[in-house]
């Protein structure tokens, strides 16, 4: 990864959206399971037209976890870059640092959050678009060269054998 210089901007920004994010996930994920009726935030149960619940505790959950708390670690993974076995594991784009692979995975999870809710409440308002704007600004930002170019392991060269050898 590269350690040489300062955090570019892109990275600066990405943090900043992983943490906008999560603290408000944080926010309406937390306020549903604490009001499972969605009534403390204005969101009337019969608002699911879909009954797959019979309530928004489970959404509550699924949002604070999934979007809120998820997105709140991996700014900090992404400020501090440190290894983690299974986060390793989980990353399909290797040499990439894991941080960097979880963010675009927080971004698509939020475009589907937003689409799921979109089939099943078949209203659209002003934050659903500033979400779904979110998501996609996230996965921009993840995939600008100077974000990959901070989150990929630096190539160098042995000086003795001359062989390639990844800088960690």
């Amino acid at each position: 990864m590269n350690k040489k210089g300062s955090m570019p901007f892109a990275v600066k920004l990405l943090i900043l959206l992983q943490g906008v994010l999560g603290a408000g996930a944080v926010f309406g994920g937390g306020v549903l399971v604490i009001d499972p009726s969605g009534e403390m935030i204005g969101m009337p149960t019969d608002m699911m037209k879909v009954p797959i619940f019979p309530d928004f505790l489970i959404p509550g959950l699924i949002l604070l976890i999934v979007l809120g708390i998820g997105p709140l670690a991996i700014m900090v993974s992404l400020l501090r870059r440190k290894e983690w076995a299974l986060g390793e594991k989980l990353n399909l784009f290797r040499p990439m640092h894991w941080s960097w692979t979880f963010s675009l995975y927080t971004a698509f999870a939020l475009i589907i959050w937003i689409m799921v809710q979109l089939y099943i409440i078949k209203e659209t308002s002003v934050i659903h678009v500033i979400y779904m704007t979110l998501g996609l600004v996230i996965q921009i930002v993840t995939l600008l060269p100077s974000s990959r170019d901070y989150y990929e392991p630096q190539q160098g060269r042995d000086e003795e054998s001359g062989k390639g050898v990844t800088m960690t």
